[in-house]
């Protein structure tokens, strides 16, 4: 069972290998270990040029979300109702998903818009729900959403993303 403490470093190691892996393709990272609510480093190229971006690690290929951050939702009785796609706080946002591998080299990066994760955990849910009905199995009120490895297989090592943008 994850500690607070090992959630921390786990988040920490994602933030450092992202920033080491854009420094790599020469661009300077800026980290802030969690102190921005709505994206963890900046990543600038050489000419100026900025882009926020989120990073999301995992250990074991699923990361958690709340779904009421990305569309509205209404309760009728135990049912859930999937209302307007909510606006995104930070229109630019860039996405990585790391899985933190063991060792050195293992790890795995998946690179997308925010706008399309958004997508992805929409559809995601929308799927949930249609299978029961829209009535959550368990805990008809739960919010909780993932995405898996497979949803994000696209997606890997799609670095071309952060170079356009900041061309």
């Amino acid at each position: 069972m994850a500690t607070g403490r090992n959630t921390q470093l786990t988040k920490q190691v994602g933030e450092y290998l992202v920033a080491c892996e854009l420094a790599r393709r020469g661009f300077l990272a800026a980290t802030f270990s969690g102190n921005v609510p709505e994206f963890d480093l900046i990543v600038t190229n050489g000419n100026g040029v900025s882009l926020p971006v989120q990073v999301k690690t995992s250990n074991s290929g699923t990361w958690q979300f709340s779904i009421d951050r990305f569309v509205d939702i209404t309760m009728k009785g135990d049912r859930q109702i999937m209302g307007k796609k909510k606006p995104l706080a930070v229109p630019n946002l860039i996405c990585v998903f790391v899985i933190a591998g063991k060792q050195y080299g293992d790890d795995q990066f998946f690179v997308l818009a925010w706008s399309e994760v958004q997508e992805l955990a929409i559809a995601h849910y929308k799927s949930v729900l249609a299978a029961h009905g829209g009535v959550r199995p368990k805990k008809p009120e739960s919010l909780h959403c993932a995405l898996y490895l497979k949803e994000l297989e696209g997606y890997r090592d799609n670095w071309g993303l952060v170079e356009e943008l900041l061309a």
